[in-house]
């Protein structure tokens, strides 16, 4: 086994550049998220982590929704509305993903399909929001439901069927693009 050592190439140097701008810009974004919603990070209704796939911003599910609904409450805009000032500003050039779950509990009387197509409509509610009312760029979003395929708890008892009716809102660390 062999190693050879060289200087960096100067496009790879750039690109470690631009990483750790984004990275800077992504803990300067949880710095301001946690300050912004540590009302409601103390209550747990919302969580702020780093983790691999990029920086993520959790909600309960109930914070945002009645039970079976795919409607913003009313009392929800200004907790979304701090998190799309942050997207507004801090990563204003990095791409979002909001992301829907649900427990895995078959839908009884809300008349949806299944959890699947609930939290879908849940996602695309807060991606509508982010658009509509923050002026996020349509480009910048994507809407995705997982109903209750990816769990953070178990579904065996009421707490863990809590923690996994929940809204993600992941800022999504920018990836060199291969040539069109």
């Amino acid at each position: 086994c062999t190693f050879v050592f060289q200087k960096g190439r100067r496009v790879d140097v750039e690109k470690i550049s631009k990483l750790k701008r984004e990275l800077t810009d992504l803990e300067r974004a949880k710095q301001q998220l946690e300050d912004r919603l540590s009302g409601e990070i103390n209550d747990n209704e919302v969580e702020v982590q780093m983790l691999e796939r990029g920086l993520v911003i959790t909600f309960v599910a109930e914070v945002l929704f009645g039970s079976g609904k795919a409607k913003l409450r009313q009392s929800s805009l200004s907790k979304l509305a701090k998190v799309g000032h942050v997207l507004n500003t801090t990563v204003k050039d990095l791409n979002v993903g909001i992301e829907g779950h649900t427990d895995n509990e078959p839908i009884k009387k809300s008349g949806w399909k299944s959890n699947w197509e609930l939290s879908t409509a849940r996602a695309l509610s807060v991606v509508h929001f982010l658009i509509d009312e923050q002026g996020l760029m349509p480009r910048r979003l994507s809407g995705t439901g997982y109903g209750e395929y990816h769990p953070v708890a178990t579904n065996n008892t009421k707490a863990g069927r809590q923690k996994n009716r929940r809204v993600e809102i992941v800022i999504i660390p920018a990836t060199e693009k291969k040539g069109r």
